[in-house]
């Protein structure tokens, strides 16, 4: 969360947790191995290094959004209300870019790699999907 956000929430009265900016303020990778079992396989092993990074991201918008729950359930302002829900609009969107690079930089060269038109497909699929 950036400090930004993190003053409007404070401002605002709302819960947040200092543990989850801190995570994500620092940036940290890490790489997770993965193998696709699914019916949807593409059969090839391949590295994302923004795991934890996206993984802290979700957790920070989940209790984000908690809160402009507790926020609609005490009356609080409707402007209130859509400011903090543009700040979590604003929050997927962002970590969905990260997914969407990291998917890039690692699943689909690798897809290039093996010649794997499939996963490409499903790539562009996504895309249709996420622009909507």
């Amino acid at each position: 969360m950036a400090q930004t956000e993190h003053d409007r929430l404070h401002e605002l009265g709302i819960a947040h947790s200092h543990e989850a900016m801190h995570e994500h303020i620092h940036g940290h990778e890490h790489s997770h191995e993965h193998t696709h079992t699914d019916e949807n396989a593409h059969g090839h092993t391949h590295s994302h290094t923004q795991t934890k990074a996206v993984l802290n991201r979700l957790s920070r918008i989940i209790g984000h959004l908690e809160s402009v729950k507790r926020m609609v359930a005490d009356g609080r302002d409707c402007s209130e209300v859509l400011v903090q829900l543009a700040a979590v609009d604003s929050a997927v969107k962002s970590v969905s870019r990260v997914v969407i690079k990291d998917h890039i930089q690692h699943c689909i060269v690798d897809a290039v790699k093996d010649n794997d038109t499939e996963t490409l497909d499903k790539l562009n699929e996504a895309i249709d999907r996420f622009i909507k």
